[in-house]
């Protein structure tokens, strides 16, 4: 059952609350075989648990969700027919055997890619969607860019090792958050299998046979990166990430983090989209003042005793008419044991027509700790 937590405060700029955070007690995490792990709520990015989750290694074929995430925000639709180039074809490692002049469709492609991990695929997708394979994985740099993936470099699409190619876990983990945010993505790493056109893809991450809940996402293994793995679990309200680089016991590390998160965790409600948070003054405007409203539903995973607390940054201190209802006007900020947690943008709830309005300010209405 989800649980209610939100409160808004008076002062300043930022409106914080003077409630003390109580630090939760759990059970200790598990100990795994994994040079580098995270485990991460995937809704607000929290991070639950880490080792060594920053220091940058090989990745081997979890490089390929990134791979995917770029061919599917490019502008090519999956019904697009590819011709294979003579260059895709004949990759060393995982293969789906594509052959020069062949024709098949961009989205065989992708399954090939994310379920058989094809290295031949990788190179179809990237030299169709980019133009060229170079100018694909400068678009790659470029994402990992955007989404703060600071410790991340790609110098493929697919995962081979190669110099300057690298990631951390705790990148991995912002990458598969933006991965299980994009439906078609979400929808092809977490197929057991499928058959397209001539081929038979089945996914190699056995824990979406294994492991209750599990949603996706990619394996991966070289000689020199080990076994890696990014996966994700969900559970009633809560979806849990897990990366792990260079696990000899893959499996066993992600079902032992998992079990923990979740033994350790509960869900708990932040905010509802249309929440009511306050009003702002409107000047020239039919009302005086123009309601105030959390944007979008968003919830956490928390430990049982600790506490949020929730303030509001105003881009807006007043508005001036007219006013479009779902103006951002700044933004409802939480946090939890004096770090930040999360952020939902305040928008305003209603249009408001041109007229005149009284002078004043931003009035918060009045809220609990609800637990």
């Amino acid at each position: 059952m989800l649980k209610r937590l939100f409160s808004i405060t008076l002062a300043g700029v930022l409106f914080g609350c003077c409630l003390p955070a109580v630090e939760a007690e759990g059970a200790a995490p598990p100990q795994i075989s994994a040079a580098s792990a995270v485990l991460v709520d995937a809704d607000t990015g929290r991070v639950l648990y880490e080792k060594d989750s920053h220091v940058r290694r090989r990745i081997a074929s979890t490089t390929k969700l990134m791979t995917a995430l770029v061919a599917l925000e490019s502008g090519h639709g999956l019904d697009e027919v590819v011709t294979i180039a003579p260059e895709w074809a004949g990759v060393e490692g995982s293969s789906i055997y594509l052959h020069p002049g062949e024709e098949i469709t961009l989205e065989a492609l992708l399954y090939g890619l994310l379920l058989r991990s094809g290295n031949d695929a990788a190179l179809a997708v990237a030299g169709h969607c980019g133009g060229t394979v170079e100018k694909f994985v400068s678009q790659m740099n470029r994402k990992a860019r955007e989404l703060g993936m600071k410790d991340t470099a790609f110098a493929n699409p697919n995962g081979l090792d190669a110099e300057g190619h690298y990631s951390s876990a705790h990148d991995m983990a912002l990458l598969a958050r933006a991965c299980l945010e994009h439906e078609e993505l979400a929808k092809i790493v977490s197929t057991k299998s499928v058959t397209l056109g001539t081929r038979t893809f089945t996914n190699h991450n056995k824990l979406l046979w294994r492991y209750e809940g599990c949603v996706g996402l990619k394996t991966g293994y070289t000689e020199k990166a080990g076994r890696t793995l990014v996966s994700a679990v969900r559970r009633e309200d809560m979806t849990l990430i897990c990366v792990t680089l260079n696990a000899p016991s893959d499996w066993a590390d992600h079902a032992a983090l998992f079990d923990w998160g979740f033994h350790n965790y509960e869900t708990r409600q932040l905010s509802l989209a249309g929440e009511p948070a306050g009003q702002l003054t409107i000047s020239g405007g039919l009302l005086p003042v123009c309601p105030i409203q959390a944007a979008e539903e968003r919830t956490a995973a928390l430990a049982p005793g600790e506490q949020v607390r929730s303030g509001c940054e105003l881009t807006e201190t007043r508005l001036t008419a007219p006013v479009s209802a779902g103006t951002q006007v700044g933004e409802l900020v939480y946090y939890v044991n004096a770090e930040e947690l999360a952020r939902v943008p305040l928008v305003t709830s209603r249009d408001i027509l041109d007229n005149s309005a009284p002078e004043g300010g931003f009035h918060l209405w009045r809220s609990a700790y609800k637990n």
